[in-house]
């Protein structure tokens, strides 16, 4: 089978480079920086399975159509990924990994639905430079459709390749797991406001305690908006249940206690990995989503959206904010 992967980022170099040293026929697509130290460098990745030097195929476009095409861009940069390579992308499968639940509907634009498959990465890896990721953590990849229930043959021929670089697991409701893992993702937004890795930002309580204010916000709104949440392999419902439902002081201490030890290398979120390539980041699809559905049902989501602004104006300024002025800007807007 012939896999493309578009997107030279951390997500996409780690999935490009573990299906390639399987000997699968893999192509990686990427912006020239990343196309040129690969081609000279080879694709080099470190971390939880040890150190790499892949040697892969890379360019900047698709130049022959693939069987499988992963889509590991952000979503804001999907719909131009998809412009530039659409020559040979009608007739693909296409695999989405983007956090958040907007993806697919972007995709659907430009590809038949039948065509697209929906993923959710639950494995973890750090954009260095060009050219070279960290494996941060283990963990499986789910797949199925936002557009149907039941699994399909491609489907479950996707999974049997997927499941050579990590665990994969079939899902007939990955829509609600989805939801789901936006709460994984939203407080990837408190590091990225700061400018420290998520170890050095959750090892305060006091930061970790905006933390259960973000999921509180965001769990009310959910469930107001009548949408239900499956659990993720390692990442059941309960966690989100029980953690709302603790005191504030006792959840700070039992987040900080999970955050701090994801990872023994600095492990910084999507959100900062994209500020500090200088280029937007998926905020607006994280956090931002609990904003939507709130605008959408007449609610409240006072917490997030000031969350989400301050990340636009880290982007903009290129300046973080400090402990005092988080905490400063969060206070009583919880529910």
């Amino acid at each position: 089978m012939k896999i493309a992967v578009i997107g030279a980022g951390a997500i996409g170099s780690l999935v490009a480079g573990y299906l390639k040293l399987k000997e699968e026929d893999v192509s990686l697509i990427g912006r020239p920086d990343a196309v040129n130290a690969i081609i000279e460098h080879g694709l080099k990745i470190s971390g939880v399975r040890g150190d790499f030097k892949v040697p892969i195929e890379a360019s900047e476009l698709l130049i022959s159509t693939p069987d499988i095409a992963i889509i590991a861009t952000k979503t804001q940069d999907i719909e131009a990924a998809l412009k530039d390579n659409l020559f040979f992308l009608k007739n693909s499968g296409i695999l989405t990994t983007q956090n958040g639940v907007r993806a697919d509907h972007i995709v659907a634009k430009y590809i038949p639905k039948e065509n697209i498959i929906s993923s959710i990465v639950m494995f973890g890896a750090t954009y260095l430079e060009p050219g070279k990721v960290v494996h941060n953590f283990e963990g499986s990849w789910i797949i199925g459709s936002i557009f149907r229930h039941a699994p399909g043959e491609n489907i479950i021929m996707d999974s049997i390749v997927l499941d050579k670089a990590f665990p994969t697991v079939i899902s007939e409701d990955i829509l609600g797991m989805k939801y789901l893992k936006i709460f994984v993702n939203a407080n990837n937004c408190i590091p990225a406001i700061l400018g420290i890795s998520m170890q050095e930002a959750f090892s305060d309580l006091e930061i970790s305690s905006i933390s259960q204010d973000i999921w509180k916000e965001g769990f009310d709104i959910i469930c107001k908006a009548g949408i239900n949440l499956v659990s993720l392999p390692g990442f059941p419902l309960e966690n989100v249940t029980k953690m709302v439902c603790m005191p504030g002081f006792e959840a700070a201490k039992i987040f900080s206690g999970t955050m701090t030890k994801l990872s023994k290398d600095p492990l910084y979120g999507s959100i900062l990995q994209s500020i500090k390539r200088g280029r937007s980041s998926e905020i607006d699809y994280i956090n931002g989503e609990f904003l939507r559905l709130a605008q959408e049902h007449g609610l409240a989501a006072s917490l997030n959206k000031k969350l989400v602004e301050m990340v636009h104006e880290v982007e903009q300024t290129k300046k973080f904010f400090t402990k005092e002025e988080l905490l400063d800007g969060t206070r009583g807007l919880a529910g």
